[in-house]
């Protein structure tokens, strides 16, 4: 059931996906699927092992081109921009990757400063200033001092949503958010995010297949499969619990296994 969404709560598409393919050689991922992320919402990228969500999420940040179709950020196709217009978009999101990513030989102000020193001609104090807020939005302005390896993997989690936040940017991109955290820190992260979106209005798109933040952050989400590689569910998390007339994807949000009934 896959479905091109639409702004039907008058919200614009920051993002559009249109016709994409992704492939590595002979090996298609994913075939053909549309859709659109709306301006302020938390999207949801859901699907079982090896179906292409990291795929999915390293072509909508601009480190692959599609095999097929096309991917627009602010109607612009980063595939095809070179120079400032790339760096440009660029700017406009932040990554935060599965591990964190956090340079471990620097300071949590110094990964947060990061972005900045590469894509501003911001003074040092200025940095420094910005730094602080970024850590202080995520509830780490104490730990700016400290190292990646002196704080716990929930902080480091925060820490790195604070560096993709460095410039501002209108879309932040998070995989798999709450991987490798225990259930506190995990609903911890969730509220979070919520927190982000209500103060800042930002855009998520969040790779994930952790039913419990789904069902808390997610304003809709797409369901990728592995074998038909296409989009089988589009809408609501909760939704499609309890009314998708496919027994995967019922299996998928009820956790059931394949065989049950």
């Amino acid at each position: 059931m896959e479905a091109n969404t639409t702004g039907s709560n008058g919200s614009e598409p920051i993002i559009r996906v249109e016709g994409f393919t992704a492939a590595y050689g002979a090996n298609v991922v994913i075939d053909d699927i549309s859709f659109d992320v709306l301006r302020g919402e938390i999207f949801a990228i859901l699907g079982g092992s090896g179906c292409g969500k990291s795929t999915m999420l390293k072509h909508m940040i601009g480190l692959f081109e599609p095999t097929g179709g096309r991917i627009l950020i602010n109607d612009t196709d980063l595939s095809r921009v070179m120079g400032e217009e790339r760096k440009k978009i660029i700017r406009m999101f932040g990554v935060m990757y599965q591990l964190g990513a956090l340079f471990g030989n620097m300071t949590l102000l110094e990964n947060v400063k990061l972005p900045m020193e590469e894509f501003t001609a911001l003074p040092e104090e200025a940095m420094d200033r910005i730094s602080l807020m970024k850590l202080e939005l995520v509830g780490l302005r104490e730990a700016s001092h400290l190292m990646p390896s002196e704080i716990s993997g929930g902080m480091q989690k925060r820490a790195a949503i604070a560096r993709a936040m460095s410039l501002d940017p209108q879309i932040l991109f998070l995989d798999e958010p709450s991987a490798g955290l225990d259930p506190v820190t995990s609903a911890e992260v969730d509220q979070l995010i919520l927190k982000l979106k209500k103060i800042l209005g930002i855009t998520f798109v969040v790779v994930t297949h952790e039913l419990p933040s789904i069902y808390t952050i997610a304003d809709r989400v797409i369901m990728l499969d592995k074998r038909s590689k296409k989009i089988v569910a589009t809408g609501k998390p909760q939704d499609l619990r309890d009314h998708s007339d496919d027994s995967w994807v019922r299996q998928f949000f009820n956790r059931e296994s394949e065989g049950a009934s």
